[in-house]
Order: structure tokens, then sequence, then C-alpha cells
């Protein structure tokens, strides 16, 4: 009996098999159409996106130097390596050509130098434009170019330094505008795209994905992160989606280079255009204040004081005679919700807070000694360079040491330091050792509350200590300077010996 009948069954059933799984592989593969493609919304963005470059006074700038830190042999080997062309002439430089265009044209005087370059956008057909405080700060004269060649030279309405935006006005009319988004709508892992003027390269266009949102790296900024390349000149430069809508402000980079690592960081525009709208009337930001000092909610604390989960903004310090020291607001609250809204984590609470008109009364829900309670709060107007009163510990006289279970050697507070720190009790610190140390716990510390119960002195605070429970975890009450946290610490089975 012949084998080949029986291999070419094999072989027709092997086509029959393979055929199909080429087709699906053909249909699963990537293909150029399900892309990204951006030239459309470069296109229709474009032309509303401008380049700024700012000037100072010869007397007060001193030699012209090159824009981005790079000296002139720097920037000129760039240009020639990587475009086969001389080093672009900055304003301000010998020989520096202008745009021809019309009517808002300039020239600037040969006393101006050369100080800095960025980005901005068109916010208004009758010129209002929008980029970072950075960009314009300490500049003696600003100029705007457009995609269209003409440059202008513009009005500082105003900036903020704490969001880090800024507001210039040039005059002209009927200019290309940006559409603006809602950054609350902003998705992780949706394509983006950032158009600016890095190294000073105008209308450079990159693009890449949302990284994360809520980014906190100041107390009014919650950035969006990005892998967008941004370099030195994008700044003030818009981020934008994929409908052509700005959802932020390119701000900031992570490096340790100076340039583009992987990292860029947006301000979301939500927050750019309610400051610039207060800008663009009164020429500077109205911001409420408490005069209180958060930090973190972290889970050990939570779970110390019975709070279901980590969250909300736990009050270190209260300056004396402020808004919520008159309220009742005390060190050790946390406080959960601010006027209904709640306070999921202490960043939340400082851009709700100067959000919030001065003079209005607010509701403080806060959390203390495991009940929830209300406090009424007039809000204050924030000052400029405003700080709160601080105050020095005295620390008592040495004396021989004594650690109990929590690695604590207290001493009692005199009545002229209860006095001056405003205290009704707590006793301080004189000495660490074993599980304090472990803390961060530190010489001079004063302890205010062993969890939910207050400290009164020494011969209390060593009582509470013996009652608690080996290796289960208690916070503190801690005031050290002007600042007070809750600090969780495990006590040992017996006292500490040293």
């Amino acid at each position: 009996m012949s084998i080949y009948p029986v291999r070419r069954f094999l072989l027709a059933v092997a086509i029959t098999i393979c055929i199909p799984l080429v087709y699906l592989c053909a249909a699963g593969a990537p293909s150029a159409s399900h892309l990204p493609d951006f030239t459309d919304l470069v296109d229709k963005v474009g032309p509303a996106v401008i380049n700024i470059r700012t000037a100072t006074h010869a007397q007060q700038q001193g030699l012209t130097s090159p824009p981005l830190g790079l000296d002139d042999g720097d920037m000129s080997e760039f240009f020639r390596r990587f475009f086969g062309i001389p080093l672009p002439q900055q304003p301000g430089k010998p020989d520096s050509p202008r745009g021809g265009g019309t009517g808002g044209t300039v020239d600037p005087s040969d006393s101006e130098q050369s100080s800095g370059v960025g980005s901005g956008f068109i916010l208004s057909a009758d010129g209002y434009v929008m980029t970072n405080a950075h960009v314009v700060h300490d500049a003696d004269a600003i100029y705007v170019t457009l995609t269209d060649k003409r440059e202008f030279k513009a009005k500082l309405i105003g900036v903020d330094e704490r969001t880090d935006v800024a507001l210039v006005k040039i005059n002209a009319k009927n200019l290309p505008t940006v559409m603006i988004s809602d950054s609350n709508m902003v998705r992780v892992g949706e394509w983006v795209v950032a158009i600016g003027s890095p190294f000073g390269l105008e209308n450079t266009v990159t693009a890449g994905i949302v990284s994360a949102k809520g980014r906190d790296t100041g107390d009014y900024l919650p950035f969006i992160q990005t892998d967008v390349a941004v370099n030195p000149g994008n700044s003030g430069g818009p981020l934008i989606n994929m409908k052509g809508e700005v959802i932020g402000i390119n701000s900031q980079i992570y490096s340790r280079t100076g340039g583009y690592m992987g990292i860029s960081f947006a301000i979301p525009i939500d927050e750019a255009i309610r400051v610039a709208d207060q800008l663009k009337v009164n020429g500077r930001v109205v911001r409420g204040r408490i005069a209180v000092a958060i930090s973190e909610v972290t889970k050990e604390v939570s779970d110390s004081l019975g709070l279901a989960k980590a969250r909300g903004a736990l009050v270190s310090s209260i300056e004396i005679n402020g808004p919520a020291d008159k309220a009742g607001v005390q060190p050790g609250d946390i406080i959960l919700k601010f006027n209904g809204r709640n306070v999921s984590t202490a960043t939340d609470l400082p851009r709700m807070i100067g959000e919030t008109k001065p003079g209005i009364q607010v509701t403080l829900t806060i959390w203390r000694k495991g009940k929830i309670k209300d406090l009424f709060v007039v809000v204050a107007e924030m000052q400029p360079d405003i700080t709160m009163q601080v105050k020095t510990d005295r620390r008592s006289p040495e004396k021989e040491r004594e650690f109990n279970q929590l690695g604590l050697a207290i001493s009692d507070l005199s009545p002229e330091q209860l006095k001056s720190m405003h205290l009704k009790g707590g006793v301080q610190i004189d000495d660490v050792y074993g599980p304090g140390t472990r803390t961060g716990l530190q010489r001079g510390d004063i302890i205010l509350r062993i969890g939910d119960i207050d400290v009164l002195n020494t011969k209390q605070f060593e009582l509470l200590v013996q009652k608690l429970k080996p290796q289960k975890s208690i916070a503190l009450l801690v005031r050290r300077g002007d600042n007070t946290q809750f600090i969780p610490v495990r006590p040992r089975a017996e006292p500490a010996q040293k």
C-alpha cells in the first residue's frame, strides 16, 4: 500500500487549517490606518500657538547670552551638526532680522538683550495670550511671534507664580484662537500633542500619551503627567487632545540633565483659565486662606484614630488669631469636608480654600477624638509672603533618663512653656530610644495626645502607656516647633532599658 495518498491528505489538511490563520493574522496586524494621525490637528491648532521671546535692558543683563543655558559655541555646533545651518540670530543680537509684517511689527532697540524663549497660545481673537509665569518673569520686554511671522511687543497683564500662569496682550484683531477642553475629562492613556518652541525651534510638534493625572507637586497644581517630549522653550505651550482642544499648559519636566527624560507635566487648563480670568480683571489673583498648615493622613494614623480609610487633611499647626483658630480648629483635627466637598487628600484642601472668595463663611467637617464635628470659618484673603508665628521650645534641664515602653524619656512642661506655646497640657521628650527612634521622634518634641486622649502631664502619660497593647500601633499627636502631626508608634512589652 502506497503512503503518498496519506501525505497528500495531510498536506491538504494543513493548507486548510493555515489559510484561515493567515487571514486572521492579517486582520489582526497593525496597519497605518489604525495609528493616530496628527496632521489635521496641527493644521487646526498650530496657527494659534505662538513663540515668546523676552528681553532685558543691556545695563541690567550685561553681555548677551544665548537661551537655554548654552554658550554660543554649543548652540552653533548644535545647529551646524543637526541642521546644517548657522546659529539663528536672537533678539537683541547684531543684525537680528525682524519679520516684515504689518501693524504691530516691532524692532527692539539696541539696548535690549535676549533673556529667554518660550511658547504660548492665543485665548481670544483680540490678542490675549496665555503662557507660563516663569517664561516672562523679570522681563523688561516681551515679544510674541505668530506663525505668519508677524511679531508684536506684548503688554504683561498679570502673573501668578503659585500656578505658574501668566497673561499677556498684543495689539491685534481677528487672531486664530484655541479651543478649551474640560481637564476633568482627561483620561490616562489617551493621545496628546504638544506644540511649542523647544530650544527656540518654533512650531515644533511632539506627541505621546497621558501617563497620570493629579500629580501633586504644588499647593495649587494637580499636574497632568505625560510622556510627550518637552524641552526648554516648550514652556507655556499647549497640551492638546485628539479633538484639537487644549487640556493643559506644558510647564515642567522631570530631569537630571536639564533635558527631556520621558516625564513632563502640564497645568490643567481649568486651573489656568480660572487664574487667567482673574488676571484679566484684576491683574492679580485673589485667594482665600484659613491659616492652617496641613499634612497627609496615612493609613497607620487613620487606623489608630478609628477612621474607616485614610482621607482628609491633618491640621499640623494653626496661626494664632487666624480664621481657623477663631473657629475652634485644633492641631490634630482631620478636615474631612470643606463646605460640603469631600477632602480626599491633603492637597485637595488648599485648592478648595484658594478658590473661595474671602469674607465667605464656610463649614469645616472635622474628625476629632473619634467624633465628627462641624465648625464655621470665615475665609480671609491670602496675602503675599504671609508666614505663621513660630515659637521655639525650651528644653528641661538634663537628668537621668528613664525610658517607657515607647522608648521615650519625658518630662513635664513648665508653666512658662505652656503659656508661651498656648498649651493646656503635654509632655516634652527628653530622649528617644528603641521603638521611638524608628518613628522619627526627636528630643524637644511635645506630645499633646495619645490616641484620642489629651496628655496632661508625665504621670498621666505613663499610666496611659502602661495600658497599651504590645505591638499594636498607637498614634501620638506631636508638636515640633510650630508644626503638629500624628506619629504612629508600636510599644514594647516591657519598658526599654538603656
